[in-house]
């Protein structure tokens, strides 16, 4: 079965990604840790062996910081475009599989999301139309489909703990069968952090440790 694995990429900005962690890894921190988990997932994917990997980028392809980062080679890019998440991921999926059997859609948030859990999610696209990685926080990590299906995009409540529940619903809804992988941890809020491990754990006790030092309101370095 040809598989494309889609990783959906926000760019690693200062002050603009994984704001929920400021407070504890300051702006720095965030974007260090954001960049760190973008690379270690663009890993995974290549390493599942999956079959083409697309990183799909926001808020554009031209940005300095693409380059930057220690990405694999041979990844497809492509831009994410206009819309909300939904329409987003609707447009890449739609898009993927008109020219292979199955997509699995990714972030790059979840960690603890790897090579095992791509693999079998594909193997369960061998007999089912959907597989799920959920969240504990009530979204998921992974959407594989066969067929792309609009209602699992169109006014979804995004970034909710509803996102997993409604999914589900719609999956039902439209017919489609479907299997699950027991829940990981997205990485969102200070609290996440303690899920970490390896170098990413180090990463960010390094940025908390400089976000105390400043103490609040403090200058950037």
């Amino acid at each position: 079965m040809d598989c494309r694995t889609i990783l959906m990429a926000k760019a690693p900005l200062l002050g603009q990604v994984k704001t929920r962690l400021m407070p504890a890894l300051g702006a720095e921190g965030a974007a260090a840790l954001a960049a760190a988990m973008l690379e270690r997932a663009a890993a995974t994917a290549v390493a599942a062996g999956l079959g083409p990997v697309e990183l799909c980028v926001a808020p554009a392809l031209q940005l300095p910081i693409w380059e930057q980062l220690q990405l694999p080679p041979g990844l497809r890019w492509s831009a994410q475009g206009e819309g909300d998440l939904g329409a987003r991921m609707a447009r890449a999926a739609g898009h993927a599989l008109q020219h292979c059997d199955a997509v699995l859609l990714i972030g790059m948030d979840c960690p603890s999301l790897g090579v095992h859990q791509l693999q079998t999610a594909a193997a369960q696209l061998r007999s089912r139309e959907a597989a799920l990685v959920p969240t504990r926080d009530g979204g998921y990590a992974l959407l594989g489909l066969r067929r792309c299906e609009p209602s699992l995009f169109t006014a979804m409540p995004w970034s909710t703990p509803a996102v997993l529940a409604e999914t589900r619903r719609r999956l039902a809804a439209a017919g489609c069968s479907w299997q699950e992988q027991p829940p990981l941890v997205d990485i969102d809020t200070p609290d996440d952090l303690a899920s970490l491990e390896g170098e990413l754990r180090q990463l960010a006790d390094h940025w908390r440790r400089v976000a105390a030092e400043r103490g609040p309101g403090g200058p950037p370095g």
